[in-house]
């Protein structure tokens, strides 16, 4: 039986809550589970205490029989240091779409067109005094 930590939806409409639990990966998000092992309240300010509750030993019971975490509860484990997570880079997220670059690309070459235009007025008209 393949096993997941991951979050279960609970709250109301527009206020999230969010219990931890350990599930049967074929089990729907919000149905069965195994255990609840903490919750996750994203109300709550970042640096507040009761954001993310978690029982710290039963998650690594679950994680040395072989429960694999979500990533979302992956960051929450490495907060809590149960679990090393590497870190994710995506350097390419963050640079423009490729008509972005077209048109920056089209931009800066107006401005050095018009650059090099202004250059060439110039001296013509010191020539012309």
């Amino acid at each position: 039986m393949a096993l997941k930590i991951r979050l279960a939806r609970a709250g109301s409409k527009k206020r999230p809550y969010y219990h931890i639990v350990v599930a049967d990966v074929r089990a729907p998000r919000d149905g069965r589970f195994i255990e609840r092992i903490g919750a996750y309240n994203p109300m709550l300010a970042k640096d507040n205490a009761d954001r993310v509750k978690l029982d710290g030993e039963r998650a690594s019971h679950w994680l040395s029989v072989g429960a694999k975490p979500t990533d979302r509860v992956a960051r929450f484990l490495d907060a809590a240091d149960i679990l090393k997570r590497e870190p994710r880079n995506n350097p390419n997220k963050a640079k423009p779409g490729k008509k972005a670059q077209e048109r920056l690309e089209e931009k800066a070459q107006a401005a050095a067109d018009a650059a090099e235009a202004a250059a060439a007025e110039a001296p013509a008209e010191e020539s012309a005094e």
